[in-house]
Formats: structure tokens, sequence, C-alpha cells
């Protein structure tokens, strides 16, 4: 196994299967040659991830549309799920998506709704909370669910202040906005199937990819370490601690 850096050098035989594997949850060419960047090397490597997306069907069909209006400009958190931004997609396939991602290390979560009320999302935000901790803003639109006043009061109660977007102007919530049109895009080049599969399939490689803005994955942002993933497998260091042994009854 030879190195290039810290990347793995992968040979002709093998790069068929890394494109697919680095392909999973079609990330688009940019974030797949970011993503293929932080773990292996090629010397054909950026023009093969641009010929196979030119080449995905469902990643030629959906097409970002372009921006409406100007995107807000928020201040950059200083410190990581202190300022969250909520929104919702679809309905897709009959389902709705509450969208939430981090302002500073821009991972993304993603959560199917069976309904879209306040009670469902509270419900929803209070499982995030309790994974993630207490963010210090919370940002939406005005959606009658978001701004209900018993939204307001469990907010209010966990000190969370909430932040509302300029009715009419949805880029007022722009990261929101942008991570809904990811997921979209992306849950529907990945076609049928599982629909909490295609989701976690999405979700793993968001969370790996580096992000244009602050180069880092969002995981290294949020969590202080990179998410082990397949691609990890392909490098020779990788060795899983084996515990199996010392728990096993003689």
């Amino acid at each position: 196994c030879l190195l290039w850096g810290d990347r793995v050098l992968i040979p002709s035989t093998l790069q068929w299967r890394t494109l697919e594997t680095l392909h999973k949850g079609h990330p688009g060419i940019v974030r797949m040659k970011a993503l293929a960047r932080s773990y292996v090397w090629w010397p054909s490597m950026d023009r093969d991830i641009e010929q196979w997306v030119s080449r995905c069907d469902p990643c030629q069909e959906v097409r970002p549309a372009p921006p409406q209006s100007e995107v807000a400009k928020w201040e950059t958190p200083s410190n990581p799920w202190s300022r969250i931004h909520i929104d919702f997609a679809g309905p897709m396939q009959g389902r709705h998506l509450l969208i939430v991602v981090d302002a500073f290390s821009k991972w993304l979560e993603v959560v199917p709704m069976a309904s879209t009320t306040t009670d469902a999302t509270i419900r929803a935000l209070r499982h995030l909370f309790a994974t993630h901790g207490l963010p210090d803003v919370l940002v939406s639109d005005n959606g009658p669910q978001l701004t209900s006043l018993a939204m307001e009061s469990f907010l209010a109660g966990l000190g969370i202040r909430h932040a509302l977007s300029a009715p009419y102007r949805p880029a007022g919530n722009g990261q929101a906005e942008r991570m809904v049109r990811l997921t979209k895009e992306a849950l529907t080049k990945m076609g049928q199937g599982d629909w909490q599969e295609r989701i976690d399939n999405f979700l793993l490689t968001q969370h790996i990819t580096p992000h244009a803005t602050t180069h880092k994955s969002p995981a290294e942002l949020l969590m202080g370490r990179r998410l082990r993933s397949p691609l990890d497998r392909l490098h020779p260091q990788y060795s899983p601690e084996v515990t199996a042994t010392a728990s096993r009854p003689h």
C-alpha cells in the first residue's frame, strides 16, 4: 500500500470501486472532490470524478435552482452548536423533513416528520438537544408551527433566543435554505428505497466531507474528531481495536 502524504494511492484496479464509494450519497463534483482529497489520490482523480458524475443520470437531472435573492449574512459564531438554523423540506414522496444546520460546523441533521405541528417539532428538537446540547440562538422562518406560543414558551424555558427571518424573505434563513436544497437534491438522486437508509447514507457523507468555507469536515468542527467511514479502511495504518479476545469466556 502506497501513501501520498496521508492519502492512500489507489491503484488503477481499485479506482472504480473507490469512485463508487466516494459517490455514495451523490455529493456532486465539488463535494466528491473534497471528500476524495481527504482520503485518497491517483494522478487522474479529479478528471475521473468529473467523468463519473457526468455519467450519473440522477446527478445530471437534479440541478440546483439559482438563488432568488441574496442570502443574508450572519456573523460566524465562535463555538459549535451555538446558533442553529432550522427549516422544513417537503413534501417529498409524501414526507416532510426537519432540516437543522449548525452555523459554526455546518453539521446537518435531517429528521423525517410524520407531521409538522408545533408538538411534533418540539419533540424533534428536544431529541436533538439531548444529543448535541442547547444552542444559544435558533433561527427559523415565520412558519406558524415555529412562531406559536407553545414553541416560544418551549425555547424561552430553555434560555434559547429565537431569531426570525424577515417575512417573505427566505434568504434571511439562508443556511437552512441551502441545506434544504442540498437534501432534496441528494435524496432525489438516490432514487427509491428505504427512506431512512437514504438519509443515513447522505448524512454520513455530509458529516465527513470538508466544507468549502471551513475546509474541515462538520464532524471535526462539531465533535473534534473525524468520523470513521469505509474510506478509512483503505489506509494501511487503520487497525480496529480488538476487544473480543479479552472478553471471551474461557
